[in-house]
């Protein structure tokens, strides 16, 4: 017999079993809750109304509680340069700069953004001048499909701005260790990499 089965006798003994938080209790279904423990179904459809500003743009915006940054930044304000890619925070496809650190756009709450400075890739060039790490990315090939490229320089971006604060010249190694939070699934990252030391040249 399959060991995860439950039975009866077994749902009786997780009755009896505590925890550091008392007794471990099965709800039957035919159990209620009390009225005054029943969520308000009319509060799940609540708005916030948020304030920011975006690639230097002031923004006043109302929005679900739930909404992510990435659906309101590609789907709300029509910015399509922030990719999507696992969903999970794992990839750095979806990087943009909040206040000027990186951050998963595609786990992050949009609401957190209220009274901060939020840049996407399309905020970094000033009209037909590339920002210098667009400029080092396309002189040293490290752009291949291109889909996980805005999140790799969002997050070089704020690498070397982290880099000149603190006057220091990162070496192959920590540049690596930056950069481990973007994933490149085209090629390896020799080309990514020295795009990134001829930042500090």
């Amino acid at each position: 017999m399959l060991q995860g089965v439950l039975t009866l006798q077994s749902i009786d003994a997780c009755r009896r079993v505590s925890s550091p938080y008392g007794p471990i209790q099965i709800i039957n279904e035919k159990e209620r809750l009390p009225a005054t423990h029943k969520k308000d179904i009319s509060t799940m459809n609540t708005t916030t109304k948020i304030t920011f500003t975006i690639n230097g743009n002031p923004k006043e915006m109302t929005i679900p509680p739930s909404m992510l940054l990435i659906d309101l930044i590609r789907d709300k304000l029509g910015l399509k340069g922030t990719k999507l890619g696992c969903g999970e925070g794992e990839c750095g496809a979806c990087t943009v700069l909040v206040n000027g650190d990186p951050v998963n756009s595609c786990l992050f709450l949009a609401l957190n953004i209220d009274g901060k400075e939020v840049t996407t890739i399309e905020g970094l060039s000033e009209g037909s001048t590339l920002d210098p790490v667009q400029e080092s990315m396309i002189q040293h090939g490290a752009i291949q499909c291109g889909f996980c490229t805005p999140g790799m320089i969002m997050t070089i971006k704020a690498f070397q701005n982290e880099c000149n604060e603190k006057k220091i010249t990162p070496d192959r190694d920590t540049i690596k260790k930056a950069l481990e939070g973007n994933l490149c699934r085209c090629t390896g990252y020799t080309k990514i990499v020295e795009a990134v030391e001829a930042l500090f040249k």
